[in-house]
């Protein structure tokens, strides 16, 4: 799930495109209109996930924007909350569903096992049009994009061939409860008026390219989170981990484990220097952990020769 540095060409297209029409400034009158495309008669149907659980404040936002929107859609979502469960899935022999109320499932795992049962189960032979994992409550960028259960919910779509956007809502630092959960309004804004473009821009094909998804940061703007982010950008996901831990041994047989926020400076171009910045970072990701040509190249150059 490694993110390249050198954004391939036909994403940055698709991005570029997208973006210059989903920038939180009103657009001028003088713009140029999007290609004209007939209107879908059929709503878009997406499957909600996340990490956070089936109730959180996220993805509940998610669910309310996203139906008001016009949008039909079903939360299939993890029944606990599953943050930093990655890309975990399948490890168990049974797992307990509940269908608590219409429109939505909770099962009981993580998101990529949420998933798999939506599309083999709820959405059963007719998959849906997009997998939505989020938003998050807190970020998702540089090396806590990797180990993200709402990243993994969607690497699980995916692989499975189903278009997926992760979104998260949050910038790095200590997270203030209430300015995060009311910037996820924002968020949520944003994702509709990305998700309408790539509709506008598909013309009833794929959302996205094949085997690509999008990683959706948005920051959290002013003391209260509802202000306008800057700007909005397309990035790669920094390779900093500014999750760092610290082993002290209690003497027992057992170490005491803590967790330290050591962000580095942010790599130019990356998801850090955009949140940072107060702008939306969109950083294209697949499902594989294949790295670029240029590291396949040097890879190729070392092994160059060695026998069995």
């Amino acid at each position: 799930m490694r993110r390249k540095r050198v954004l391939p060409p036909t994403v940055l297209i698709l991005c570029t495109a997208a973006l210059a029409g989903t920038a939180p400034a009103v657009a001028s009158p003088l713009a140029a209109p999007a290609p004209a495309a007939a209107t879908p008669s059929a709503p878009l149907r997406i499957l909600l996930t996340n990490d956070d659980g089936y109730d959180a404040p996220g993805i509940r936002k998610a669910f309310e924007r996203l139906t008001a929107a016009g949008y039909d859609v079903t939360i299939v979502a993890p029944l606990t909350n599953q943050s930093g469960t990655g890309t975990k899935m399948m490890s168990a022999p049974a797992i307990a569903v509940k269908h608590p109320e219409p429109k939505v499932w909770a099962v009981d795992g993580t998101p990529g096992d949420s998933v798999l049962f939506g599309l083999s189960e709820v959405f059963e032979g007719h998959a849906p049009d997009l997998v939505v994992s989020g938003t998050n409550f807190g970020p998702n960028v540089a090396g806590l994009a990797t180990h993200s259960g709402t990243v993994g919910g969607a690497v699980a779509a995916l692989e499975s061939g189903v278009p997926a956007i992760a979104l998260s809502t949050g910038g790095l630092a200590v997270p203030d409860p209430t300015a995060t959960v009311n910037a996820m309004g924002p968020t949520m804004d944003f994702a509709v008026r990305l998700i309408d473009r790539l509709r506008t821009r598909a013309r009833s094909g794929p959302l996205l390219p094949k085997g690509v998804g999008l990683n959706v940061n948005h920051p959290v703007v002013g003391a209260d989170g509802k202000g306008t982010a800057a700007g909005v950008a397309a990035t790669f996901q920094d390779p900093q981990a500014p999750l760092q831990p610290d082993f002290t041994d209690s003497g027992d047989g057992t170490w005491k484990v803590d967790v330290r926020f050591r962000p580095q400076p942010a790599a130019k171009g990356g998801d850090v220097e955009a949140v940072n910045a107060n702008k939306i970072a969109i950083s294209p990701m697949n499902a594989d952990w294949n790295a670029g040509p240029a590291e396949f190249a040097v890879t190729a150059a070392l092994v160059a020769g060695v026998r069995p």
